[in-house]
């Protein structure tokens, strides 16, 4: 059964046992100031970034090295280093896994730390002579493609588990509540960016282009981690677990459709851009009024039985078909991927069943690669000296600050008990897989340096290693137990 928290009462009551319209009476009058807070809010969070950009139009930036090698790669037998590295990766992986499972940590945390020891940061300052065996440069373009796809196949995934039903459920506290914990990082972020702008960019990164990404990237919060950790706690179901769910699930929408629109803009420029969020809109739009309807007509028959090779193609080929079009449109492939998945019924038998067969083969091998690939990107060496450790220190903080004070005010604002407020806005905090991928992008379009982009998988690191541990201090099973559902 389906609950719905009541975050002024904290009730949880059952869907169907209340009235919609005598639920919505109830709290017409807190909403109606709600609506009031948020808009303000927004056009002042709108406000703000354009006095931050305004003042950092006259920045200069300093440039930065870093992206080339500047040695060719050696010739090697290319495919059988890239099933190497493969074996590598998905042993270190499943001990590293299982090694951070046993310290009460999420597993995808461990492989995200191994990712980064297989590269430069480790591996390659105690070992030169193995890293460059085990990931020669010239298998690099390989494990890209690989990490690439697995993202990709790990998007469509996450928008088979993507619950529309979530973001109607208390959807005014949800809105408030992971709106704040994007608009207040944004704000902070692109603050930042006046400070760090001369340093990590060049004079082919506006500002603005650097400071909306900045803020973007102080903005995520990673679902799929999320809904992780609230699994294996065992408070998924529990009034504050279905809260922070809700939240993530409308704060991750939103990220997503923000990153579309700014990658748009960043490759675009100007009106090119505004013609990418055009589009982008449009295609959504389409998806879900169009194409929705019609593949789920076609999958409902496969209710009752196995999904033949014939559907399979027909989702794959809607799959690959959406990516194009979003790649064509201006934006990442990845929001294709989450925007097919996501228009998938979440309570199809077809949903479930390629859920099944996927799973396994994008969980154990395809998504450890984006790590693996991620770690190569990452030069934790390149952040040396206290200057550097500064610049580093400010931006977990503004991170966290960001984060979790903008998801605590709005949580007590909506009527969520302080304790309450204080849990979910920790797990708000959770960055993980999903920071990862923006990162990625960013490095890229070459928005960010290699420095900036090793400080801020640090920072992904630390929010997302906090999350458990925090979470456990505030709330004890006892009380997990008496709250759940």
């Amino acid at each position: 059964m389906l609950l719905i928290p009541d975050p002024t009462s904290g009730e949880a009551v059952a869907e169907g046992k209340i009235p919609v319209d005598a639920l919505a009476a109830r709290h017409a009058p807190a909403m109606l100031r709600l609506a009031a807070a948020y808009t303000a809010t927004v056009l002042i969070s709108i406000a703000l970034f354009l006095l931050i950009a305004a003042r950092g139009a006259g920045l200069v930036a300093q440039g930065f090295s870093g992206f080339g090698t500047g040695t060719p790669p050696e010739a090697v037998d290319t495919f059988a280093h890239v099933l190497l590295a493969l074996l590598v990766v998905l042993a270190a992986s499943r001990v590293a896994g299982a090694l951070f499972r046993f310290l009460h940590q999420p597993a995808v945390i461990g492989e995200i730390c191994v990712g980064i020891l297989l590269g430069p940061s480790l591996l390659g300052q105690v070992a030169p002579g193995l890293s460059t065996y085990l990931f020669p440069a010239s298998i690099n373009p390989s494990l890209g493609l690989i990490a690439e796809t697995g993202v990709v196949a790990f998007m469509f995934l996450v928008g088979l588990e993507f619950n529309p039903r979530l973001l109607s459920i208390g959807s005014h506290a949800a809105v408030a509540i992971s709106h704040a914990g994007i608009v207040v990082p944004f704000v902070l972020g692109s603050g930042l960016a006046l400070a760090i702008y001369p340093t990590f960019a060049t004079q082919d990164v506006p500002f603005s282009v650097f400071a909306m990404f900045m803020g973007i990237s102080m903005s995520v919060t990673a679902f799929p981690v999320l809904a992780r950790i609230l699994r294996e706690r065992q408070f998924s179901t529990t009034r504050i677990g279905t809260i922070a769910l809700t939240c993530a699930a409308v704060g991750d929408a939103t990220a997503w459709c923000l990153l579309a629109v700014f990658v748009g803009f960043a490759r675009a420029r100007a009106a090119d851009g505004l013609l990418t969020a055009y589009l982008t809109v449009g295609y959504v739009l389409l998806m879900v009024a169009i194409v929705r309807p019609q593949l789920t007509r076609f999958l409902r028959r496969y209710d009752d039985r196995e999904l033949s090779q014939g559907g399979v193609a027909v989702v794959v080929a809607g799959l690959l078909l959406s990516t194009l079009a979003t790649q064509a449109i201006g934006i990442h492939a990845l929001f294709g991927a989450f925007l097919f998945g996501a228009i998938i019924p979440d309570d199809a038998m077809v949903a479930r069943q390629i859920r099944n067969n996927l799973e396994n083969v994008i969980l154990v091998v395809l998504l450890p690669m984006f790590f693996a690939y991620t770690g190569l990107r990452t030069q934790i060496g390149l952040i040396n000296g206290p200057g550097y450790l500064l610049v580093l220190a400010s931006i977990i903080a503004v991170a966290c600050a960001g984060k979790f004070g903008g998801s605590l005010i709005a949580a007590r604002l909506t009527g969520v008990r302080w304790s309450e407020a204080a849990i979910l806005a920790t797990l708000m905090n959770t960055r993980g897989l999903m920071e990862l991928i923006v990162l990625n992008l960013g490095l890229d379009l070459k928005i960010l340096s290699p420095t900036l982009f090793a400080m801020l998988v640090v920072m992904a690191v630390v929010t997302t290693f906090l999350t458990t541990p925090v979470v456990d201090l505030l709330i004890p099973r006892s009380r997990l137990s008496m709250d759940a559902a």
